[in-house]
């Protein structure tokens, strides 16, 4: 057997420190950026600590301080003495909020609907009738006034005036209180009122209020309408109102109990949404006492009239 070459070993080992010293020059010359950040790097730069730097006093181009500017009164706190006026170049204008841009439930609206100007003939004198409601206010408060009249013989008959508070209590239904006062032939009563008004559902307009008064007087009045749309513009509108009282009122010729009851039914065309003339039919019925007091003053407890009229709002 062929003895081995006894200086193997130190040749061995002179090989790996030669590839070692290739590997590392083979490191620096693929790499001359850590190269070069290995041969410029000093002791300062190594002893930096960045968690105590204050970003907001550096150029973030460069890393170097600004000089000169306080970064932090820039970031809140108080105006420098010498900051513009924001108001000064604007002509006049203050600043504020921006117009167009407030909450609808904020504004405030207003309406005034006739919702019957008429002419009727019946058996007894043909008359004038108005119905008519205002309001103006918010989404959640309102101020309504009411007027419902009937003029006569050259006379006024009959005249309800209401004003009230309403507040919305729901999506359709506003809470009313207020004032009434009846006008006319006798003399003129005071109340006070509560109710409720709004829509009901199947789209029924209804209103239901009741009246206290001096002297104990009580009253109820009850009114419902609805709008059937025959076509776009021609509408059909049935109305239905009953009021009650809880005394006698010979002065104005009124009894107690269910006092009236009128069933309308009106056919209007609508020449505008906020304008249409129409023709109808009131069936007119009294009860009880105030049916006695009609017929003792020569009237009638019960009477059908035609109407011709217009509906309006603005």
């Amino acid at each position: 057997m062929k003895p081995r070459y006894s200086g193997e070993p130190e040749y061995a080992r002179s090989r790996l420190w030669l590839a070692a010293i290739v590997m590392m020059l083979f490191g620096l010359l693929g790499h001359p950026d850590r190269a070069r950040a290995q041969t410029t790097e000093g002791p300062a730069d190594r002893k930096m600590d960045h968690s105590q730097m204050d970003h907001g006093q550096m150029d973030h181009g460069t890393g170097k301080p600004l000089q000169g500017m306080d970064m932090g009164s820039m970031q809140g706190g108080k105006a420098p003495p010498d900051a513009r006026d924001p108001d000064a170049y604007a002509e006049g204008v203050r600043s504020g909020p921006m117009r167009g841009m407030d909450m609808a439930d904020d504004n405030r609206f207003g309406r005034l609907l006739i919702d019957k100007f008429e002419y009727a003939h019946g058996n007894g004198p043909d008359a004038a009738v108005l119905d008519a409601q205002a309001w103006y206010g918010g989404d959640y408060d309102k101020l309504w006034v009411k007027a419902q009249g009937e003029r006569a013989s050259g006379r006024l008959q009959d005249l309800r005036a209401e004003a009230l508070w309403d507040h919305a209590i729901a999506a359709f239904w506003g809470f009313q209180l207020g004032a009434r006062h009846d006008f006319g032939e006798g003399p003129g009563r005071d109340w006070a009122a509560v109710g409720i008004q709004g829509l009901a559902p199947y789209w029924f307009d209804v209103e239901a209020t009741a009246y206290a008064g001096p002297s104990g007087r009580t009253a109820a009045r009850f009114a419902a309408e609805y709008d059937l749309l025959l076509t776009q513009r021609l509408i059909l509108q049935p109305d239905l109102e009953v009021t009650l009282y809880g005394k006698d009122d010979p002065d104005r010729g009124i009894g107690s109990g269910l006092s009236s009851m009128d069933l309308g039914l009106r056919l209007r065309y609508e020449i505008r949404r906020q304008f249409a003339p129409y023709v109808g039919v009131v069936f007119d019925q009294k009860y009880g006492d105030t049916a006695d007091f009609a017929r003792a003053a020569n009237g009638s407890a019960h009477d059908v009239k035609l109407v011709l009229g217009i509906r309006a709002w603005f």
